[in-house]
């Protein structure tokens, strides 16, 4: 174990120069390490935005890297021509999601350590950010409480402060803001209300809203978690 080690430590083009032996080594090292940054993606992602193609993505990506910089061999010359075929190619799809643009990153990382035969670099350095990740997912770091929310219903006519919808918006809520309050210009004697609420516990949304439905005259209620908007 310790000599395997040893070997993946030295291992590199100034120290071994170029072999097809070093190449598949390379190439089927930054495969693994691409899918298991790919694998950590899929168990760690929590939008509404899931694409199985950029899964697939960082795999190749890792892999092509590797590739581009077995390609290189310390050549300043092939590098700048391989730049400049390179530059043919337009990617024109937009990446909404910077967690996604952080994982790209990192199969770019990962592909270059692999490809410049950084055997050791590249496991340690793949090892360590999948934990990261891992860790910034279940610990759910950077998540922010309370919860921002908007509530939209009609009602038949307009509320008066000491309205039982705003004592249960009290009990739920940290604060509420009243955001409008609008007529129908047709006859209809519903008011649409919509206020931006600061949940304490999200757990007890829909306890709320089976409230809210009991209060006489109250339809169409509609509640939205600011976080269920950014995903989108």
């Amino acid at each position: 174990m310790d000599r395997i080690w040893q070997t993946l430590e030295g291992n590199s083009y100034l120290e071994t120069g170029f072999s097809p032996q070093n190449v598949i080594l390379s190439l089927l090292l930054a495969f693994m390490l691409g899918q298991l940054m790919a694998w950590v993606y899929y168990f760690t992602h929590s939008g509404l935005s899931y694409s199985r193609s950029f899964v697939q993505s960082l795999v190749i990506i890792t892999v092509v890297v590797a590739l581009v910089m077995s390609t290189i061999q310390n050549s300043f010359v092939t590098a700048v021509g391989l730049m400049g075929a390179l530059s043919i190619i337009r990617f024109r799809n937009v990446i909404k999601d910077t967690r996604d643009i952080a994982f790209i990153f990192c199969a770019l990382v990962i592909g270059m350590a692999a490809g410049s035969q950084r055997f050791a670099i590249a496991i340690i350095g793949t090892i360590v950010l999948a934990f990261i990740i891992l860790y910034l997912r279940y610990t759910n770091f950077g998540t922010h409480l309370p919860h921002n929310a908007f509530l939209r219903f009609s009602i038949a006519k307009h509320i008066e402060p000491n309205h039982p919808i705003h004592s249960i918006l009290k009990r739920f809520c940290g604060s509420f803001t009243l955001v409008s309050a609008q007529g129908s210009d047709y006859g209809d004697p519903n008011v649409e209300y919509a206020f931006q609420l600061m949940v304490r516990n999200a757990s007890k949304n829909e306890k709320m809203l089976a409230e809210l439905e009991q209060i006489e005259n109250v339809k169409n209620i509609s509640l939205t978690m600011q976080e269920q908007l950014l995903d989108v």
